[in-house]
Formats: structure tokens, sequence, C-alpha cells
């Protein structure tokens, strides 16, 4: 399995910046699809989820109503569509793959697969 995350950069707060993943090496339709960030000095944490359908998709209370996620079954990718950003959104965001949504319904986000991550820098 290879995830491939892309399109971090530095951004102003209150600005947007989509995130992509394109997965390969894996029956993408059958994974669920995660973004998890980890700012320095911190832990990495949970960010958002979307089932292996597209339809159902979890959030983490910090981004909720900013970031979306989304996939795009036909190209095998994955995205984060982040909005109203705030130097707090600043970290190193990463996506990950797994077989089962119960990763992420049990709050325990064990996911499988994991790629390189991607920078995101909020400026205030």
């Amino acid at each position: 399995v290879q995830l491939q995350a892309s399109g971090g950069g530095l951004v102003q707060a209150g600005g947007s910046l989509r995130l992509s993943c394109a997965a390969s090496k894996l029956t993408f339709s059958s994974y669920v699809m995660g973004w998890f960030r980890q700012a320095p000095g911190k832990e990495r944490e949970f960010v958002a989820a979307v089932s292996w359908s597209g339809v159902n998709t979890y959030y983490a209370d910090s981004v909720k109503g900013r970031f979306t996620i989304s996939r795009g079954t036909a190209k095998n990718t994955v995205f984060l569509q982040m909005n109203s950003l705030k130097p707090d959104d600043s970290a190193v965001y990463y996506c990950a793959a797994d077989p089962d949504i119960r990763t992420v319904v049990s709050g325990r986000y064990e996911f499988d697969y994991w790629g390189q991550g991607t920078l995101v820098t909020v400026s205030s």
C-alpha cells in the first residue's frame, strides 16, 4: 500500500488549503481513509475520516464545520478541504488507510497504513 499526501503549504489565518492523498496498491473502495496531524511537541491526533462508500464522514471537534473530507473514487484519491484555517491548525498532516471502519467509530484510530506527511503552516 502506498499513500502519497500533497497540498501543504503556508497560508494566512482565515485562508484555505486542500490536501490530497493518492492511494495505490490497495483496493481503494474497500478502505476507510483518514487524515491525522501532528504539531511540534504534540501527539498525533485524528482529524477526519471517510467511509469506504464516501457516505459517512467523521471529524474531530476542533475542525468540524471548517474541514471537509471527501474521496474521488475514480482516481483513488482522498481530499481534505481546509477552510477558515487557524494558527493552531499548523502541523504535519498524514493520510492513512484501514480496512475496518470500527477503528474510527470506536475512537481507537488505529490505521494500518500511513503516508508521508505534508506540512501545513498557518500564519497569524
